[in-house]
């Protein structure tokens, strides 16, 4: 069983993979991105995608952690020697 679930991550990592380089090698046309007066120079679509996707992969748990530790209060650490 464990040997079969291995398996399945490492195909479902391998396809992750393959599906990230096919992405970004079929988007590298260069963009500018302008936002009020301040512009980013010229970068892969791929790039600006992948930097946003890690953005919100990091606020989300970020997020999540915050507010469990808000509703449960910081984890105390146990009594050594008792």
């Amino acid at each position: 069983m464990r040997k079969l679930s291995r398996l399945m991550i490492a195909v479902l990592l391998a396809a992750l993979v393959l599906i990230t380089v096919t992405f970004i090698l079929e988007n590298q046309q260069e963009v500018t991105l302008s936002f009020a007066s301040y512009s980013l120079p010229s970068l892969p679509v791929s790039a600006l995608l992948v930097v946003a996707l890690v953005a919100g992969l990091s606020v989300g748990p970020l997020l999540v952690m915050m507010t469990a530790w808000r509703t449960r209060g910081p984890r105390k650490k146990p009594l050594s020697g008792a």
